[in-house]
């Protein structure tokens, strides 16, 4: 039997339900009339519940969804999507730069390197609890986390309490990594790579799902992008695509889409945050918004070498609504950071404050604790991306979104400790036009070409 992930309206409707509440508005009425009628919750970490819903149900969440829809929020007014309206609460919005900053090459390929080894090391805890990961790694003398995951020594028993991810538990630790295998948080970067090549800086958001039509394959997306891309196919156009029945509208998803549009915007934090905004709207509203505006401005202020990780994650705040809940967040935990020298603690309480309210891939948590790992190791590229995968939730994303910022940090690929940049072997498999197989040393010169042209 195909239970197609995220896409089911029974299986929406209970995400709906919760971000609503998230985004200021008072669902408790439909929700009442779902459980009336037998509706499932949410479920819990998979895309998809076990068993299919009646036709009777499968109507009805379609409907309630629709209602859900009709909400007014209490915090439209302090959460935004438009980008006029986003930079009229943000009193601090970076002037633009007349020119780009100049960027050696080598900075990229730290930063793609650096995107790909966190993202790697994430890959075989992705959907584990906390308590999973920290057993996982302990059992195998690897706490606090500072190398590859491993399958060796972990008692059978404990294996399957917490099995590894299944896509990844073949190709993604330490004893049979062997090169960078697929993942989304590596397509999006060569999706934008192809959008900058063929539409340059000036692409709007319809160029945008215009070309994942053409290059992305439906069943690579995942929560809100493949609710977006749904939308399209069923004729509706963006910025609706990021709104109709889509509860996972703050999720991660931009988030990782960021990272080009801060790399080619090396010491413009407001163009990065601009490009990163065009993108986004096509899948994302408000708080998942703000994450990919916030990264890409971290990531331009990093990409000029210019400043430290402290200093870039100002900046990321610049272009953020101060007031909404994930600058919020954020700043919060930066000060937790700040605040414990063990970074359990950090965790702790991050977990602590989100993991009751919000899912694991929500924008929000994830974003407060990349800030915080980042804060925490200072930058460094092997402290942050250990830290921020040891801490749960959206693992292999964090990790790459981490190992991005502190590559860049880093300055070049010999400056990434060897042990990390070995295993990958030059090598990234895609399904994403013709990139299969490419080094990420062309990758770095590509990327600089665009960072270049203007």
């Amino acid at each position: 039997m195909l239970r197609l992930t995220w896409v089911q309206p029974e299986d929406l409707l209970g995400h709906e339900l919760r971000q609503a509440v998230q985004d200021g508005r008072e669902p408790s009425a439909i929700a009442a009339r779902w459980r009336a009628a037998g509706g499932p919750e949410a479920p819990a970490r998979a895309g998809a519940s076990p068993e299919p819903a009646s036709r009777y149900l499968r109507l009805l969440a379609e409907d309630l969804l629709d209602e859900l829809a009709e909400l007014p929020s209490r915090l439209a007014d302090a959460e935004p999507t438009d980008l006029a309206a986003i930079k009229a609460l943000c009193p601090d919005w970076p002037a633009p730069a007349d020119r780009p900053a100049a960027t050696d090459q080598d900075r990229f390929e730290a930063a793609w390197l650096g995107r790909a080894a966190g993202c790697l090391l994430g890959k075989p805890v992705e959907k584990l609890p906390l308590d999973g990961i920290r057993q996982l790694a302990r059992v195998t003398g690897n706490w606090p986390l500072n190398t590859w995951f491993t399958a060796r020594g972990v008692p059978e028993d404990l294996a399957a309490r917490y099995p590894w991810n299944r896509r990844s538990a073949a190709c993604c630790l330490a004893e049979n990594i062997d090169g960078m295998p697929e993942d989304d948080d590596l397509d999006y970067p060569l999706i934008n790579l192809l959008l900058l090549q063929r539409h340059g800086r000036a692409f709007t958001t319809t160029d945008v799902a215009r070309l994942w039509l053409e290059e992305l394959s439906a069943g690579r997306t995942f929560t809100a992008e493949r609710v977006a891309y749904r939308n399209l196919l069923l004729g509706i156009e963006p910025p609706r695509t990021a709104r109709h029945r889509n509860p996972f509208r703050e999720w991660i998803g931009a988030l990782i889409r960021a990272d080009v549009h801060g790399w080619t915007n090396p010491g413009d934090p407001a163009a990065a945050a601009e490009q990163a905004h065009r993108d986004a709207t096509l899948t994302h509203t408000a708080n998942g918004v703000y994450a990919a505006m916030f990264t890409a401005a971290v990531i331009a202020a990093a990409a000029t070498g210019a400043h430290d990780v402290h200093g870039c994650l100002a900046t990321g705040l610049t272009v953020v609504p101060p007031g909404s809940r994930l600058a919020r967040a954020v700043r919060q935990a930066v000060r937790l950071a700040r605040s414990h020298e063990d970074f359990d603690t950090v965790v702790d309480a991050l977990h602590a404050i989100h993991s009751a309210t919000c899912h694991w891939v929500h924008a929000v948590p994830n974003t407060a604790l990349i800030a915080a790992a980042l804060t925490h190791a200072d930058g460094d590229f092997e402290g942050a991306v250990c830290r921020v995968v040891s801490g749960g939730w959206d693992t292999d994303s964090n990790g790459a979104t981490a190992g991005s910022v502190t590559g860049l940090l880093a300055g070049s690929p010999a400056a990434l400790p060897e042990r990390w940049t070995a295993p990958l072997k030059n090598r990234l498999a895609t399904s994403v036009g013709e990139f299969h197989g490419t080094g990420f040393d062309a990758l770095a010169h590509l990327t600089h070409r665009e960072a270049s042209r203007r």
